[in-house]
């Protein structure tokens, strides 16, 4: 499968084709259902879940035709909660967002989707580079935020005001703005959802210990619909670039809180 997407023809229901692991057991993104979540005291009697993030000097930014990316340079570092005392590097971050305001995350809760989602993508140092880890069934953690129209996210902005330099696919720019990837966390950081899962993109690798906070933040309109604008590798506007979810097939998602 040489170029996947999000349209009819190459979308979601397509990858498996070129992609068999689309059809696996610990595929991502899933519907989160609060009533089957499983509160698990231990996220919180051991180490808690804590970033140690670096201000980036300048912003790196692409336009990979299916998102927008912003590549991290300064070492900064997650561990704690369902990670133990494993350390975790962050890499990269992304989104992924709707047509409109009413669609556009990857995860649900209880069926209910958010404008945009945007993940933290993070690699095992335990492994000596993101390529090995990406492979491995413990290889990345990915914090998932959800984003819903409001206020306008200050800490975003670095990204969300220079995105017309890359409205073609595979351009780039390095923008000589500061950007902390603390800021774009919410408030309250112990709250979240953990499961096994995967990738939400081809090549759909099963490495992924999901957590997605409760807390979601807010974007503003203007910021939202800078996104929206893009232009994918197929040529059109980049708008409803997300996986649905896909079959628990009895995974449990463990609970922070009650």
């Amino acid at each position: 499968m040489a170029h996947w997407g999000y349209t009819d023809k190459n979308g979601p229901s397509t990858w498996k084709d070129g992609f068999p692991i689309a059809e696996g057991s610990r595929q991502s993104p899933i519907d989160i259902v609060l009533s089957e979540a499983v509160y698990d005291v231990g996220l919180m009697a051991g180490i808690p879940l804590g970033v140690d993030y670096k201000p980036e000097d300048e912003t790196l930014l692409q336009n990979n035709g299916h998102s927008v990316m912003c590549q991290i340079t300064k070492p900064g570092f997650l561990t704690g909660g369902p990670l133990g005392n494993q350390k975790f590097r962050l890499e990269q971050f992304h989104l992924h967002w709707g047509a409109d305001d009413n669609r556009g995350s990857e995860h649900t809760i209880d069926g209910k989707m958010f404008a945009s989602e945007l993940h933290l993508v993070h690699w095992n140092t335990k492994y000596d580079s993101f390529a090995e880890s990406v492979t491995k069934s413990d290889g990345l953690a990915v914090l998932g935020i959800m984003i819903k129209p409001g206020h306008t996210h200050n800490g975003f902005s670095a990204v969300s005001d220079n995105l017309t330099t890359l409205s073609k696919p595979g351009s780039k720019a390095s923008l000589p703005v500061s950007l902390n990837p603390t800021s774009l966390l919410p408030d309250n950081i112990s709250a979240y959802w953990t499961y096994e899962g995967s990738l939400t993109t081809p090549p759909l690798f099963e490495s992924v210990q999901w957590i997605v906070f409760m807390e979601p933040v807010e974007f503003s309109h203007q910021q939202l619909t800078a996104l929206r604008s893009l232009t994918d590798s197929d040529g059109h506007h980049m708008q409803d670039n997300y996986r649905p979810p896909v079959p628990t097939k009895g995974r449990k998602v463990r609970a922070s809180f009650q």
